[in-house]
């Protein structure tokens, strides 16, 4: 791809993400939703408590709320999210978006030092051989993410890290914008979605 198509290919994702920035909740109003129903799977202050379930303290607002919304559109799918999602209103998303991104981050730690060393080449060079690239270029070096266009990875649990990158291989995850995650993911072996969600699993 030549230089000018990959620039424009970035704008036309960066205007699809976009579109689902979320304008700003109030964080002091999700307390109640967040204690209620949020807390038992995600943690009061976004640190989850289930390795299964993701660490949704620092993830940044936008990419939250549309994540709601992809719940609530169907376009993401979810045994446990859907029925939750389908009871808040539009403030409700908003608020919660806001009131999780001010929450601390979790300072993860990686436990497999030899799955840590191919996660850290994949996370920053990719694989040529197959054309995955660097998770970096989009979700910067250290894990923080890009706001809007690309989430915070960094001490996210192992666990959901390695589901996601599986349901978005099959397919079965299909809520990003122009394929980028799923045409990634379909060129990764087990063991490489393994080791970058053992090395994300410790970036802080």
């Amino acid at each position: 791809m030549s230089r000018l198509g990959g620039c424009a290919s970035l704008l036309l994702l960066f205007a699809a993400f976009s579109a689902f920035a979320a304008p700003k909740g109030d964080p002091a109003k999700a307390q109640s939703t967040v204690n209620g129903v949020c807390a038992a799977c995600h943690g009061a202050d976004g640190h989850s408590p289930i390795p299964a379930n993701p660490n949704l303290a620092g993830q940044h607002a936008d990419y939250l709320y549309k994540q709601l919304m992809d719940y609530k559109a169907g376009r993401r799918k979810s045994p446990v999210m859907t029925p939750i999602v389908a009871s808040l209103s539009d403030d409700d998303m908003r608020n919660l978006a806001a009131y999780f991104s001010a929450q601390k981050p979790p300072a993860g730690a990686a436990k497999d030092r030899d799955l840590v060393l191919l996660g850290q080449k994949l996370y920053r060079g990719g694989n040529s051989a197959n054309g995955t690239p660097a998770c970096a270029a989009c979700h910067s070096p250290d894990g923080a993410g890009i706001p809007v266009q690309y989430p915070r990875l960094a001490g996210q649990h192992n666990d959901y890290t390695v589901a996601q990158l599986q349901f978005f291989r099959s397919g079965e995850r299909a809520n990003d914008p122009n394929s980028m995650m799923r045409t990634i993911a379909g060129r990764m072996s087990d063991k490489e979605i393994a080791a970058v969600a053992e090395y994300v699993s410790g970036l802080h």
